[in-house]
């Protein structure tokens, strides 16, 4: 009976001794048993396999088929089965006889078995947690580390594009983004590419509190209102950025050929949609369009 992991295998009179005794100075090995004859058996043993599958290694399953390996029955003295027998440096340590529920088995192997080491955390997705967090430096170091041993990754690249971005180094964003093919990623390159825009935008605009006093004297000031969501995109106050585009596309829709409108699409594209602002505003969109 072949195995696809190689921590499960068939244990025979002729390798009992170096599969399970021998194996067992090393790691638990845990014997099965069974015959073919027997339902609960056949039941038992997905759990046993799932069982040790998750352990990664830390556990050997053993299986003994008790219609044909008689010297290794008889040497334990199996008078029932499924008989399982967890063997530790030698010798059998702990064990149950019949059918029994995954959460019993693991509870009797938790103190002989060492839990496997967790699995390393994606770089990916820790970049992407520590830029959601502000940690940009973080987010960029950690995928200059992935992007060394795969610079074919679209998310990756673009997602240290916008580390690039938040540091001013825009010509070094626009030339990774201009390096990410396909269409996997179109709403996240086309984020990225906002975030440029707004930046440079942002770099030749007045700052906010002239802005703001322009719009103090004179509240239906359409450029300065939309120069100040630029200002405030750049500087990631989303929201205040969308009440204002929303409110100059409720006030003057047409303002320079439908820049307001245009900006919203590209605010939800740089969020994702996801984002709860974007849930948010794109129904507030909807409902000034319709």
């Amino acid at each position: 009976m072949s195995q696809d992991t190689p921590y499960i295998f068939d244990a025979t009179d002729a390798n009992f001794q170096q599969l399970v005794l021998e194996n067992s100075f090393h790691k638990p090995v845990l014997v099965d048993f069974w015959a073919d004859w027997c339902a609960p058996c056949k039941a038992l043993m997905p759990i046993l396999q799932k069982i040790t599958e998750s352990y990664q290694g830390e556990l050997l399953l053993a299986k003994v088929n008790c219609d044909v390996e008689q010297q290794v029955v008889a040497m334990f003295g199996v008078r029932s089965l499924p008989t399982v027998v967890l063997f530790k440096d030698g010798q059998p340590v702990d064990g149950f006889a019949g059918a029994q529920p995954e959460s019993a088995i693991r509870a009797m192997l938790e103190p002989h078995v060492a839990e496997p080491a967790p699995a390393a955390a994606d770089p990916y997705e820790q970049a992407q947690a520590l830029f959601v967090e502000g940690r940009y430096s973080e987010a960029e170091a950690t995928l200059q580390a992935l992007l060394s041993t795969d610079n074919s990754n679209a998310g990756a690249l673009i997602l240290y594009a916008r580390c690039l971005a938040e540091r001013n180094a825009l010509s070094e964003a626009e030339t990774v983004l201009n390096a990410v093919t396909g269409d996997e990623h179109k709403a996240a390159l086309a984020g990225a590419k906002a975030q440029l825009t707004f930046l440079r935008q942002a770099g030749d605009l007045p700052d906010a509190a002239e802005l703001k006093s322009r719009l103090a004297q004179n509240p239906n000031d359409d450029e300065a209102a939309y120069q100040l969501c630029v200002r405030q995109l750049a500087r990631q106050q989303y929201e205040a950025a969308l009440d204002g585009l929303l409110k100059l596309f409720q006030r003057n829709r047409a303002y320079n050929e439908g820049l307001p409108h245009k900006t919203l699409l590209q605010v939800f594209d740089l969020l994702g949609n996801d984002h709860p602002l974007v849930t948010t505003y794109r129904r507030k969109l909807f409902a000034a369009l319709y």
